[in-house]
């Protein structure tokens, strides 16, 4: 998980989001503060003045125009003001955003490393009832060549056999496929995971207390990522509103002028002035009005995606804290089952060998209990990623800081 959040490019991307949503925003504050700007122009020319057609009657003169001016918008219906709002909740958003990159990452990682660990296991389950097989196989085989068999019996035992052994390199095969995920979490290049854990070795935390507060839900990272879109969406109806009206502007303007260039030291060339202006909309065929229009549909749209956001998010948790009981049960069951099934293969077998049973009894014993120890592992892996998932519907780390998340390193 520290490899993960150090070098996977989702989390990467995220974070640029970041710096361009925070920048976005400081553009929208800069309106508050005066823009202060200049402009110089030299040239030499005949019937012109800096670049600009103006006859002279065919005098070659040079002509030189430098000024400073500052211009400010007085923010009267605060048009201004709402454009910050809604930049505020967007970069709120997107460090939830950030947040909610982090938590699923961490997630996918601490599920795809039990998955790992549940191949394991079915290979390893694989492998010793291919053994199981070949012993019986074996057993038959020699009470064949006893003469107290049939060829049907090592017949049987030979397909059954191959069948179990066809089943090993299609695990190894998604064990390397599950490897190749796991490195591409942790932004690295396909290849395999050198791990020595086994899956029953990863102790399953204790049962989650009932009656968890719905409080919790509003520290996940999605549901406050909506609810920041859900603020900037109202503040562009404030921007839209604000639109109807004029804008009111004071404007300023210090330089010099001269053409010729031998009197830009005079006092005639000395340009100043201060001015204040008014502009706004009279007609513009209905496009305000559709704008307003459209910044509140817009946020409609935003609260109905917050109020479902809300929703999944409390079905996430019930799902898994239902399920995470349902595991347990199925679980027992299960184990009871394979326990089962292990002493009629024992027993089974007993009585094949003492002629009190037939070889099919035998086959049928050993092929009900391989699907039974795959049922057990795959519920195993159930119960630990149930966890994983109860975690993520939580919020996760939604109280850590960005050092907590990567945790102390090794």
């Amino acid at each position: 998980m520290q490899v993960a959040l150090a070098n996977n490019y989702d989390l990467q991307i995220a974070v640029t989001r970041i710096e361009q949503s925070r920048q976005l925003a400081a553009q929208a504050r800069a309106q508050y503060f005066p823009f202060l700007n200049y402009g110089v122009t030299a040239s030499d020319g005949k019937n012109e003045f800096a670049g600009a057609v103006v006859p002279n009657e065919g005098v070659t003169q040079g002509a030189f125009v430098g000024a400073a001016s500052v211009a400010w918008e007085a923010d009267l219906w605060g048009r201004i003001r709402r454009q910050n709002e809604s930049a505020r909740a967007q970069y709120f958003a997107t460090e939830q955003a950030r947040r909610a990159v982090m938590l699923s990452l961490v997630s996918d990682v601490a599920q795809a490393y039990f998955e790992l660990l549940d191949l394991d296991l079915q290979l390893d389950i694989a492998k010793q009832t291919t053994e199981s097989f070949s012993q019986t196989v074996s057993l038959f085989t020699h009470r064949l060549e006893g003469g107290v068999a049939s060829k049907l019996d090592t017949s049987r035992a030979e397909g059954a056999q191959a069948t179990a052994a066809a089943s090993i390199p299609e695990l190894e095969r998604q064990i390397a496929l599950k490897e190749n995920q796991i490195n591409v979490l942790l932004g690295g290049n396909p290849g395999p995971i050198p791990h020595s854990a086994r899956l029953l070795d990863q102790v399953v935390p204790p049962d989650i207390p009932s009656g968890l507060p719905s409080a919790l839900l509003v520290r996940r990272p999605d549901i406050l990522e909506a609810e920041g879109q859900l603020r900037s969406a109202n503040a562009q109806i404030g921007v839209a509103t604000a639109n109807f009206f004029p804008r009111i502007g004071l404007t300023a303007l210090f330089g010099r002028t001269s053409a010729p260039l031998d009197s830009l030291s005079s006092a005639q060339a000395t340009v100043w002035s201060v001015a204040g202006n008014l502009s706004g909309p009279i007609y513009q065929g209905g496009a305000l009005r559709a704008q307003k229009r459209q910044a509140v549909a817009f946020w409609e749209e935003t609260k109905l995606q917050y109020a479902q956001t809300a929703q999944l998010a409390f079905q996430d948790v019930s799902n898994a804290l239902v399920s995470r009981t349902k595991y347990e049960a199925i679980r027992a069951e299960q184990a009871q089952a394979v326990q089962a099934y292990q002493e009629s293969v024992k027993v089974s077998l007993q009585r094949y060998v003492a002629g009190k049973a037939s070889y099919f009894e035998v086959l049928e014993a050993q092929l009900e209990l391989y699907p039974a120890q795959n049922a057990l592992a795959f519920t195993e892996l159930n119960r630990r990623t149930v966890v994983v998932l109860l975690y993520k519907a939580l919020g996760g780390g939604w109280n850590l800081t960005d050092p907590e998340w990567v945790g102390p390193k090794s």
